[in-house]
């Protein structure tokens, strides 16, 4: 008796101490999870899709001199991704600031409205310029697309690293690396949205 007695004020001291050890987890929640992956693979889809079927006069149709072809939407696309995820992995590798939470002043879905929104234009960075990517062909870009896409989609499926009170300040303000992450999906929707433009041009070959 005396033994049970002691063997539960030692269990009690423990967990009044946190000795016996506190679970936190910090993990996304099924639905942050899912919308995640959901996104991810919807806009892969859309790019594969974007592209299916064109010939070699479509995929390098310019609407002017300055503008991007179809396919050089897909390099950029395929080369950001790679480097918009290791600014993801840099960040996730610093310790929690969720001091920092303060500063987000946007939401899930109102960030990834904000980067597909098309109506607000911007200089792509010299490494990410289409003609700096070093792809061969459509496919080459595209494969490395699928490739890195397939390892980030299992990333957020298993990972339960606490995406959420690491924040990071980005040119439009700060976000978290959960945002971070369904930012890179939203970039490619919206280069997606801009070879679709390409397309709809006046002049786009029939064939």
């Amino acid at each position: 008796m005396l033994r049970r007695t002691t063997g539960r004020l030692l269990l009690l001291l423990l967990v009044v101490t946190g000795s016996a050890g506190t679970i936190k987890d910090n993990s996304l929640s099924k639905s942050e999870r899912k919308y995640a992956i959901t996104i991810m693979k919807d806009s892969h889809k859309d790019v594969v899709k974007a592209t299916k079927g064109l010939s070699g006069a479509q995929l390098d149709f310019r609407t002017s001199p300055d503008r991007w072809s179809v396919k050089e939407c897909v390099y950029h696309i395929a080369a950001a991704e790679k480097l918009l995820w290791s600014m993801f992995e840099g960040a996730m590798k610093n310790p929690p600031n969720p001091e920092k939470r303060a500063e987000i002043k946007v939401q899930d879905d109102a960030l990834v409205q904000m980067v597909q929104d098309r109506s607000k234009k911007n200089q792509a960075p010299e490494p990410l310029q289409p003609k700096n990517t070093g792809y061969r062909d459509l496919a080459d870009a595209l494969a490395d697309f699928k490739a890195t896409r397939t390892e980030h989609i299992k990333y957020i499926r298993n990972s339960t690293e606490d995406m959420r009170d690491r924040v990071v300040q980005m040119p439009f303000g700060w976000i978290d690396c959960y945002q971070l992450y369904i930012f890179i999906a939203a970039h490619s929707k919206r280069h997606t949205l801009q070879l679709t433009e390409v397309k709809a041009a006046a002049g786009f070959p029939k064939e």
